[in-house]
């Protein structure tokens, strides 16, 4: 059972965490459409073995191991989603083929060309991301993918579009154009980098019903509603992403690691 989180603690969770307390399953840029393209490029098969950083809820590990029968390792800093990435597993029925860790980013736990495939969706830009990407470059096998999914800006956003994004909703993140993420991940020394674009709709109503479906966005707005903490909490949010909504997208970023 989740751990219910006192009124200040719900307060202070950045939009990632609440929409997982809430029990949101697709919390990235991309949504669903930008997980189908990350794994259309990452070629794995039943005998891959796949490191998920900042996991979150193990939604895509969880959707790697029953569509290709894969073992993945799903590791996420924060005790909030490993909670819920450790339920959904087993939820799941596949708890034998995920392994939920706590994990760093900027400092993997795991030896030098470990893993065949490495993902990534929406963390590199919460850190310093030229150093996460080299850690995700170390821990793949030569020959091996990695892929992941940020940010960008589709267009110049307005100041007050910025400074609200950045500044009250998701402070510290860091983030710019295509071009930008581009040399991040060619500098880790990766090759045959391929990207893929599109609009930021998570957290839109379409977007929403996309990535959850009716029931379960249902559900969702149902858990908001029952309790005064969350009503307040998507008071705040909800206008001030609407004001960045316009200007933000997704960018998903496909590489191979040297053989």
């Amino acid at each position: 059972m989740a751990t219910r989180l006192a009124a200040k603690e719900i307060a202070a969770l950045d939009p990632y965490k609440f929409m997982a307390v809430i029990g949101k399953r697709v919390i990235h840029p991309g949504g669903r459409a930008s997980t189908e393209s990350l794994l259309g490029r990452a070629r794995i098969t039943d005998s891959t073995r796949v490191l998920d950083v900042g996991c979150g809820v193990a939604t895509t590990a969880v959707e790697i191991a029953k569509r290709y029968g894969a073992k993945v390792t799903a590791v996420d800093i924060s005790p909030v989603m490993l909670e819920r990435a450790t339920a959904n597993a087993r939820a799941a029925g596949i708890a034998h083929l995920v392994t939920v860790e706590e994990g760093d980013i900027l400092s993997l736990a795991y030896d030098d060309d470990s893993f065949d495939v490495v993902l990534a969706e929406a963390v590199t830009m919460f850190v310093d991301r030229a150093r996460a990407a080299n850690e995700l470059a170390r821990v793949t096998k030569p020959g091996g993918r990695i892929l992941a999914t940020e940010f960008f800006w589709r267009k110049p956003p307005t100041a007050e579009a910025k400074e609200i994004f950045l500044g009250q909703v998701c402070p510290g993140l860091e983030f710019d154009t295509v071009d930008d993420w581009m040399r991040i991940y060619e500098s880790a020394g990766l090759t045959d980098l391929d990207t893929v674009t599109g609009p930021f709709e998570m957290m839109t109503p379409r977007g929403f019903l996309a990535d959850e479906g009716v029931s379960r966005s249902l559900a969702v707005m149902a858990r908001v509603a029952t309790r005064p903490a969350n009503v307040r909490k998507m008071a705040w949010l909800m206008p001030r992403m609407a004001k960045a909504v316009p200007y933000l997208g997704y960018i998903v970023v496909a590489a191979t690691k040297p053989a």
